[in-house]
């Protein structure tokens, strides 16, 4: 039969990990992004084990292509420095057969892109819309030019126009109470060995070594949504200015930073999960599937699995119809739904709770909350993250 196509709404690490998946199992694929070009600047991310595992799925060494470069430890701390619970990163390796790294977004991006045809890629082309209930699924887009397609992957975000269109009964998002600001700073003669979130009282300082040699730096605080100040770079030494070595050393990195290189978004997720993630032809993934905090550093995470586990679910691009002429392809994404949906939604709500647990500002509440931390064992809280770092599978 003719090569089957799957168009890609968003290329973000979800939207280029799926495209990249499906053009390895065969599949013409066409990546539909709004915006005009490539990212070239941005924040940074996480990648656990169970992202790696899921990217070496699909033939993509992660590690190689960002440098290979790993924190020596990773934990909680106080701002008066002190370690709440903190894990050598030999330890991880040692429970989870590969140790968690950090990259530059963009770094990440360009090393999925460049496993696709040139072609494949359309930048500055917004998918406005989806037809996605018949034998082959027509995809609009702004500049006019429809696409039919077999599959549709909504990789468009945290705010996926897609998702609300097919979804209009949903609740969408809530806001957390908290915004969070991210940039990355070059500072090689500081030589922090350590990944590190430090927990005030309402307010969070995270620190990432990533493996390029520069620094990875989020801030969180609870405050009404919209709440901007005027430099955010006075406003982060203004909160943080005070905490633990080396947060003051590295804010007097982000004072040399233009205002635009320091970003801030407020935090949501979703309100509660979908009923499903497929309609019709059309699978969501990523943010746009299940938005979650960024506490445990899974949002990107679980939309590698996602992609991967699409892509394996659905049939080889040049696969035959089934028994009767049936498309598997409908039947693929129900699978889909069904393998990804329930872990998804877990993740979700686990990284909520630890949000609320780190953002906690009354004195009392926030000292206890340490002290539990503090109590338990640190070979007990790593393998606490289990379920997460050893949860991605190919389902049979």
């Amino acid at each position: 039969m003719a090569e089957r196509h799957a168009v890609v709404a968003g290329a973000g690490i979800g939207g280029l990990a799926a495209a990249l998946a499906l053009h390895r199992r065969g599949w013409r694929v066409t990546v539909c992004e709004r915006a005009p070009e490539p990212p070239v600047t941005g924040a940074g991310i996480g990648l656990a084990p169970n992202a790696l595992r899921a990217l070496e799925a699909i033939g993509v060494d992660a590690a190689h292509a960002a440098g290979g470069a790993v924190p020596g430890a990773m934990g909680v701390r106080r701002p008066d420095g002190r370690w709440l619970t903190r894990a050598a990163t030999a330890d991880m390796a040692a429970r989870y057969g590969i140790p968690p790294i950090a990259v530059p977004r963009p770094v990440l991006t360009a090393a999925l892109a460049a496993g696709l045809p040139p072609e494949a890629l359309r930048y500055g082309t917004a998918v406005t819309g989806v037809d996605g209930t018949g034998s082959r699924a027509t995809v609009r887009t702004a500049d006019g030019a429809d696409l039919t397609a077999d599959l549709v992957v909504a990789a468009d975000g945290i705010h996926s126009p897609l998702r609300r269109a097919h979804f209009p009964a949903h609740p969408g998002l809530r806001y957390l109470g908290e915004t969070a600001w991210r940039t990355i700073v070059d500072a090689p003669d500081l030589r922090i060995p350590a990944m590190s979130e430090t927990w005030g009282r309402g307010e969070r300082f995270g620190i990432t070594p990533l493996a390029d040699g520069r620094y990875y730096l989020y801030a969180t605080a609870r405050v009404p949504a919209g709440t901007r100040s005027p430099d955010p770079r006075a406003e982060l030494r203004r909160r943080f200015g005070a905490w633990h070595d080396p947060v003051p050393a590295l804010l007097e990195r982000v004072a040399r930073l233009a205002p635009a290189d320091v970003l801030q978004n407020d935090l949501y997720d979703l309100a509660a999960p979908l009923p499903r993630l497929h309609h019709g032809r059309t699978a969501w993934l990523g943010d746009a599937a299940h938005a979650m905090a960024p506490n445990l550093g899974q949002g990107g995470c679980q939309a590698i699995e996602d992609a991967v586990v699409l892509a394996h679910l659905l049939p080889a691009g040049n696969a035959g119809y089934g028994e009767g002429g049936r498309d598997p392809v409908p039947a693929a994404l129900a699978a889909y739904t069904a393998a990804r949906r329930a872990r998804t939604d877990a993740v979700r709500v686990r990284a909520r709770r630890v949000g609320r647990l780190g953002a906690l500002r009354n004195p009392l509440a926030a000292a206890a909350r340490d002290l539990a931390v503090r109590a338990v064992p640190d070979r007990l809280a790593l393998r606490g993250m289990d379920d997460l770092f050893n949860g991605f599978r190919l389902p049979r």
